[in-house]
């Protein structure tokens, strides 16, 4: 690990002390969640033991550990990492369903800091093909998970899938159920691709306009993923 350190550029600028909470950045790492997704990274349990060790080493603010629900392997990984993580906030992955909150509860509870990191579906495509349900129904959906998590874990985060193709006004309506019920970070992902940076941009700082306390809810993340590209994509040649 340590020679693995000295090879990181990242390391010393990311345990710099910042001028001032509002100016600090946060780091949210899935390595071992979204990024064991991509062709050829699938990790055993001691290499996610392994990556954990180096995240919370190098003094990422988040480490997304896993998603619980998914297979007995993914919860025991996060199970461990919840345990032997020093520093770091471990998180659950959940969809908006109470088994797979309960199961990331689970998971995160022996952690310093435990984090239950839940989304749902918000644009018209995906509630009309994906979720098959209304506004009003995503609306109490949100409302209730979220709480449950919050009932679980002092830290929760929601998120809005495809929150870039969702009309601004209901937007603005998910995030303030999301926070009226109990969640403290608040993502607006572009999951599809679909905006620009300006576009997003101007979408992140409207809901933050119009919704109340989002102030205290909105964090801007990083979201880093560490692998060796090369050696990854050599299946694309």
């Amino acid at each position: 690990m340590k020679a693995r350190e000295k090879d990181c550029p990242m390391t010393d600028a990311i345990r710099m002390p910042a001028a001032s909470d509002a100016d600090r950045v946060v780091i949210f790492d899935t390595t071992l969640r979204d990024g064991e997704q991509c062709p050829g990274a699938t990790m055993t349990f001691e290499e996610k033991l392994e990556v954990a060790d180096f995240l919370d080493e190098m003094g990422v603010d988040i480490i997304e550990a896993g998603f619980p629900i998914a297979s007995d392997g993914d919860f025991e990984a996060v199970s461990a990492i919840a345990t032997r993580v020093k520093t770091a906030s471990v998180a659950g992955l959940a969809r908006a369903i109470d088994k797979d909150i309960d199961r990331a509860g689970e998971a995160v509870r022996h952690a310093r800091r435990g984090r239950i990191h839940t989304f749902v579906s918000t644009s018209p495509i995906h509630l009309a093909h994906q979720m098959k349900k209304s506004e009003d129904e995503v609306l109490a959906i949100i409302a209730s998970t979220v709480a449950r998590a919050r009932n679980l874990v002092d830290d929760v985060e929601w998120s809005a899938m495809d929150a870039t193709r969702t009309p601004l006004d209901y937007l603005c309506r998910c995030v303030d159920t999301a926070i009226k019920a109990g969640a403290t970070t608040i993502n607006l992902p572009d999951t599809v691709g679909y905006a620009t940076p300006e576009e997003y941009g101007a979408m992140f700082r409207e809901v933050r306009a119009r919704v109340a306390n989002s102030d205290k809810a909105f964090s801007r993340c990083i979201a880093t993923t560490i692998w060796d590209w090369r050696s990854r994509t050599r299946w694309l040649e």
